[in-house]
Parts: C-alpha cells; sequence; structure tokens
C-alpha cells in the first residue's frame, strides 16, 4: 500500500541490548540503544468513519492477524479515540513476525501518532496510553533514536553521527519474545558472548554494540547460530541479533555498501534482505 495519506510504521531495530536483571513487577530492566529503520516498515491508511467506529482491514505478511479488540493497533485506537471520532484503517504488513523488528509495536505506535498529530488527540495521553499497552510502543511513537531504559518506556533521546545503513535478513523460522527472556533467567541472565565495535554512527554513544538476549535465544532456537553464521559469510562482516530474535542484521556506514552486501545475502541464502537506513 502507497500513496497520499500512507504513513509509515518502521521497524524498531535495538542496536545494543543489555539486560539488567528482573524487576519486582515481573519486567526486566534493560538498557538497549534503539533506532527506527526505513526497511522493512508497515504502512498504514487512516480515514475518518463513523462515530465511534474503530474498523481495520489487514494485508501482507500476515494477513491473517485478528482486526477486532484483541489487535494492539485497534486497542491503541480506543485507548485514546476521542468522542464524535471514528477511524477506518488499512494496514498493510511487511515486517515479518517472530523476528523481533517491533512490528506490532510500531503499527500501534503510528496510529498513536497520527491520532496526535492530526486528530488532536492531548500528547500527554497519547504518551501514558502508549507506555499502558507496551513497554517499546513510547519509543514507537517518538521514532526518535534512544537510549531505551527502564522496562523500556523511559527513552533518553540521542543523535546519530552521520548515517547507518543496516542489511536485516529474518530466517525461515520465528522466535517469541516471552520464551527468549524465561530462557535468559532460566540460564542465570547471561551476558552477550559476542561483542561487536559500534559502527561510526554511535560511535560516540557507544564503543561496542552487543544483545544479552542472544545466548537464550540461541539456546532456544538451535538453528539461529548457524544461521547468523551463514549471514556473516555472505555479508562479510559481523551480525547480531535483532531484540529477542529471530531476525539479525549487518551495520554498514553507507547505504551503496548495504545494498552489495544484501544482494550477496540473497543470493547465498535464499532470503530476503532489506536494506534500511537508521531514521530521525
Amino acid at each position: 500500500m502507497s500513496g497520499a495519506g500512507a504513513i509509515l510504521a518502521p521497524a524498531k531495530l535495538t542496536l545494543s541490548l543489555r539486560i539488567l536483571g528482573l524487576r519486582d513487577d515481573g519486567f526486566h530492566a534493560l538498557e538497549a540503544l534503539t533506532v527506527s529503520v526505513s526497511e522493512p516498515a508497515d504502512t498504514l491508511v487512516v480515514a475518518e468513519a463513523d462515530p465511534g467506529t474503530v474498523a481495520l482491514a489487514v494485508s501482507g505478511v500476515t494477513a491473517d492477524l485478528p482486526v477486532d479488540d484483541t489487535n494492539l493497533v485497534v486497542r491503541a485506537v480506543r485507548a485514546v479515540l476521542p468522542d464524535g471520532l471514528g477511524l477506518r484503517i488499512a494496514l498493510h504488513k511487511v515486517i515479518p513476525p517472530g523476528a523481533g523488528l517491533g512490528g506490532g509495536s510500531s503499527d500501534a505506535g503510528a496510529v498513536l501518532r497520527t491520532l496526535r498529530d492530526r486528530f488532536g488527540v492531548d500528547p500527554e495521553r497519547v504518551a501514558q496510553a502508549g507506555a499502558a499497552l507496551g513497554s517499546d510502543i513510547p519509543f514507537c511513537v517518538s521514532g526518535t533514536p534512544a537510549w531505551m531504559r527502564g522496562r523500556g518506556e523511559v527513552l533518553d533521546p540521542v543523535a546519530l553521527r552521520g548515517a547507518l545503513a543496516v542489511v536485516v535478513v529474518k530466517p525461515p523460522f520465528a522466535l517469541h519474545t516471552p520464551p527468549v527472556y524465561r530462557t535468559w533467567d532460566e540460564l542465570g541472565g547471561p551476558a552477550g558472548e559476542r561483542v561487536l565495535p559500534a559502527p561510526a554512527a554511535v560511535a560516540h554513544l557507544t564503543a561496542s554494540l552487543v544483545n544479552d538476549l542472544e545466548p537464550a535465544a540461541e539456546h532456544v532456537e538451535p538453528r539461529l547460530r548457524p544461521f547468523r553464521s551463514a549471514l556473516e559469510a555472505a555479508a562479510g562482516r559481523p551480525a547480531l541479533l535483532a531484540g529477542s530474535g529471530s531476525a539479525c542484521w549487518v551495520a554498514f556506514d553507507h547505504a551503496e555498501e548495504a545494498e552489495v552486501a544484501a544482494a550477496r545475502v540473497r543470493e547465498a541464502l535464499g532470503l530476503p534482505a532489506w536494506v534500511g537506513t537508521a531514521l530521525g
């Protein structure tokens, strides 16, 4: 879906993730350097409807998603919908599920941002609704590069220095967040075993990148490590797990380099490889 009125819901990419432990409220405390990337991205078209109506239609890679009040986009709209307003939303899904790229949260963040900017919903109300709906939705509402802290809802915006291009690849299997975090607990809270040098765009923010969920994700899904190794061989540089997985990504300083590497990855792995740039 494209054209006038299309709203971008970009993938959320966690560049570096430290898990600091389990909080009393059952959430994990974390510190994550996070950006939105231009690809992969979902799109939404939002139009006014009869007052009180919230109608969602979904197409794309997860066209079988429920469109009732269990859908995160519908829940986000209903949380802040002003009296006298209704919405009809067409959502086209490109971000794959079970990839660690925050597709559902990004969709909810995009529609909350639209209600704030286009329909005048109070920003504080939007912020409160986002935090209540999901730990990473506040980031997806803002879309600005940030350190995420707390359970993810505390944002410290940062500025990138220069361009950051990434190649993002999802293997032919998915991972789901709760089992990965549960396994991290069961394994005793291991730190990430691999530390990668930070690309130039974020080197002023952190000297290195790591993902503490990587050991747990590889324990849950043994195919993850050989997939990552194959990706690294094709791309010619190290890859890191995206969030809780299963997607992995490779960083480049220039989009042209990323495009060349993505072509090699597609040929070698026979999988889609998105080339995205960090937004904001």
